[in-house]
């Protein structure tokens, strides 16, 4: 039997519900699977810093470090609750970037996944969504604006002010593109690289290197996009894309726009992975607007550990198990009040309930 160690950080918000029912669908892969699932649960985020002083407090360095992979809820809290916690100590520079730099996932990537059967969830029309939807976004995670130098002060004319950098070496950029058109081979062999070549020199550089690096990939065709057209492409004509790599900050923005095109982030689990160790979690945010009343979709949490079976453990078999299970249980007419109106033809289910049914749906399929 195989054995892994998972380290859970449930997290703020919604991000506790969801991950209850993340639990369930591992304990159905120990059932169906000669492996074991060994969970650690540790304080990460706002909930980290009120009961530490710390959101990413060492104890949960410690979990984090003895884990083959990582397991993360939502973090953050709502602009008023995020005033009581010290700009540099809140979740998302306290406990999210630092997270990024300790296991150096460089990696993310986003599925943007939308089949024929469930383009009612989108705001787009039905001949734009055409067949379905099915291209993952990769994003470089661990450099650009976010990581670079930061300094604040007030200048010579007693004016505020504010200096970031954005920094990127060749060697950041290479990694990325052998990740991407490696992915791209798997798939449709069709990659858009997307920059902001006419402005930054960042992209003169990304697009220097992303030249080098596709010679190695004849296979796969390049199709250069700026980052500004690919936002509108993305929204008229989003089956154009299969593969999509970009910097950190274009690869924020746009995986949020491709939860628009789907209807929610709530649809977009994700992987960020390192040279020794990856976390998974949902590309949404903490939600504190519905924390509590067991109606968060748990899609992208579930789909977390979908991408986490398949990529740190190798069962991929199992891992599209868990992807049809859960598109079955929409496919069957249910859905949550976060993501659907009463009124919109499908039947209200509660947070509890969705991980159940998929669960349930687990259960019947053939072992594999």
């Amino acid at each position: 039997m195989k054995n892994y160690k998972i380290a859970v950080l449930a997290g703020d918000g919604i991000g506790p519900e969801i991950t209850a029912e993340a639990i369930k669908v591992l304990k159905v892969i120990e059932e169906r699977n000669d492996v074991s699932f060994e969970l650690m649960p540790a304080l990460f985020g706002a909930c980290a810093y009120f009961a530490t002083g710390d959101a990413f407090p060492q104890a949960t360095i410690d979990i984090c470090d003895q884990a083959d992979a990582i397991l993360k809820g939502t973090i953050g809290l709502n602009h008023e609750e995020s005033k009581k916690i010290p700009v540099d100590k809140q979740p998302e520079r306290g406990a999210l970037l630092p997270l990024r730099r300790r296991y150096n996932t460089y990696a993310n990537f986003r599925p943007v996944f939308l089949p024929r059967s469930l383009a009612h969830f989108s705001p787009l029309k039905p001949e734009v969504i055409g067949d379905g939807i099915d291209l993952i976004m990769v994003r470089e995670l661990v450099g650009g604006l976010y990581f670079g130098q930061k300094e604040a002060g007030v200048n010579e004319q007693g004016l505020r002010y504010v200096r970031e950098t954005l920094e990127y070496d060749e060697e950041q950029i290479r990694r990325i593109m052998h990740q991407a058109f490696k992915l791209a081979q798997k798939r449709r062999k069709l990659l858009h690289n997307i920059h902001k070549s006419n402005v930054l020199k960042s992209s003169v550089l990304w697009n220097e290197v992303m030249e080098e690096v596709a010679k190695e990939y004849p296979d796969v065709q390049v199709v250069n996009y700026l980052v500004d057209s690919a936002a509108t492409a993305l929204c008229l004509k989003p089956t154009q894309f299969d593969v999509m790599v970009m910097e950190n900050m274009f690869g924020d923005i746009l995986s949020d726009q491709g939860g628009g095109i789907l209807g929610s982030l709530g649809l977009m689990p994700s992987a960020c992975i390192g040279p020794e160790k990856a976390y998974y979690e949902p590309s949404h945010g903490s939600a504190p607007d519905i924390a509590g009343k067991n109606i968060a979709n748990p899609y992208s949490m579930i789909g977390s550990v979908a991408m986490m079976l398949e990529n740190s453990f190798g069962m991929e078999a199992e891992a599209k198990n868990v992807w049809a299970a859960m598109q079955g249980v929409f496919a069957d007419g249910y859905s949550t009040a976060d993501l659907s109106k009463p009124g919109s033809g499908v039947t209200m289910i509660s947070t509890v309930e969705f991980g159940d049914k998929v669960v349930e749906k687990l259960r019947e399929m053939p072992k594999v």
